[in-house]
């Protein structure tokens, strides 16, 4: 596979104006504000810098964004100057571009990165030390760092480049239950926190449904009932002598056989007239 010369250009031998490792992935002023961050701030710094708008809802760029902070601070525990982070940067973001797309194999990275680091790496004889960003042990540190982040991994970021994935809506329903309106026999919620005696005395409307009125009674008690089941109790006949109550019975009895006679008379009055019409038909016949 063809290495690319694009995105990390190494120095030719007969053109050594050739910048290594460009364009740089941030700029000085960028580097500088995330010196001066705390690794959550290094985090908002760099979803901003590099354009992450939808790592919420999109794990590809959650993974790339985590590539780069960790990338970051681990070369901030190296303590590199601003030219040293700016080309190590730069560095990460080259291999992955490569890897999305040329597709380059694990293989042809691990070769690319041994040239690039011939170039960057300390000065050797025949070598311009203007070139050289890194010493050596800066240099094995990075090797070393690249194989347990970017190349252990190799085959998840392929994946992740590579592979479609389905887009899974996830939703949840809530239900809600909402108060019943006040209304009775739920009395009204009370005002400014009064009391109850205070609500029900001169506030709540009186009951007007016989739900109310058997709570009502309900809450009144046996007590207040008493007087009624008192006088349910009492002799009706109490205060009557033996011969008011016969006379009051006689013209009772009196009243109604009198109706009953009379209605009886009408009757047979009617029946009469009625036998008297029929023979007088049957004499003329």
């Amino acid at each position: 596979m063809t290495n690319p010369r694009s995105r990390g250009r190494i120095r030719d031998a007969g053109s050594q104006e050739n910048e290594i490792l460009s364009p740089d992935l941030l700029s000085v002023d960028q580097i500088t504000d995330l010196l001066a961050a705390d690794p959550n701030g290094v985090q908002q710094k760099l979803e901003e810098f590099l354009k992450f708008k939808n790592l919420q809802t999109c794990l590809k760029e959650a993974i790339l964004l985590d590539y780069y902070v960790s990338g970051f601070l681990w070369a901030k525990g190296m303590e590199f100057s601003v030219i040293q982070y700016s080309k190590f940067m730069t560095l990460l973001d080259t291999l992955l571009h490569n890897l999305k797309t040329l597709h380059m194999s694990l293989e042809d990275s691990i070769k690319w990165l041994g040239e690039v680091m011939a170039e960057i790496g300390p000065s050797h004889l025949g070598k311009n030390e203007e070139w050289s960003i890194f010493d050596v042990t800066q240099a094995n540190a990075i090797i070393d760092y690249l194989k347990i982040s970017l190349f252990q991994h190799y085959k998840l970021y392929e994946f992740l480049f590579y592979s479609t994935r389905e887009e899974i809506v996830i939703g949840t329903e809530q239900v809600v239950e909402v108060a019943k309106a006040a209304d009775s026999p739920f009395p009204d919620p009370l005002e400014e926190g009064i009391s109850f005696d205070i609500y029900s005395t001169f506030i709540m409307p009186p009951p007007t449904s016989v739900t109310e009125l058997k709570s009502l009674d309900q809450e009144q008690g046996p007590e207040e009932n008493q007087p009624e089941t008192d006088a349910s109790d009492m002799d009706p006949l109490v205060g009557f002598t033996i011969e008011d109550i016969r006379s009051v019975l006689s013209q009772v009895t009196d009243d109604v056989l009198i109706s009953i006679q009379t209605e009886i008379n009408e009757k047979l009055q009617i029946q009469e007239e009625a036998f008297n019409a029929r023979i007088e038909k049957l004499k003329k016949a």
